[in-house]
């Protein structure tokens, strides 16, 4: 299925916040926030959402509701 322009964005804005910090959040349209978190939860390593929180490209929270969705997600076994 083909990624509908929202999932584009969406990632794009991940990488943009927690892998090179070119955005924030606050740069960002609110509607996205959630889903811009679970896709870095999905998507990135602890490390690199470690990362983004000591450059200070994320907040506190940001970070503390981006690690929730990370333990959320089911392994596959």
């Amino acid at each position: 299925m083909a990624e509908t322009l929202r999932q584009r964005l969406v990632r794009g804005y991940s990488y943009s916040i927690y892998i090179d910090g070119t955005r924030t959040f606050s740069g960002t349209i609110e509607s996205y926030h959630e889903e811009i978190k679970q896709y870095a939860a999905a998507n990135f390593t602890d490390v690199q959402i470690n990362n983004a929180l000591a450059q200070g490209w994320i907040t506190q929270q940001e970070y503390d509701d981006t690690i929730a969705y990370t333990q959320m997600q089911t392994p596959f076994i």
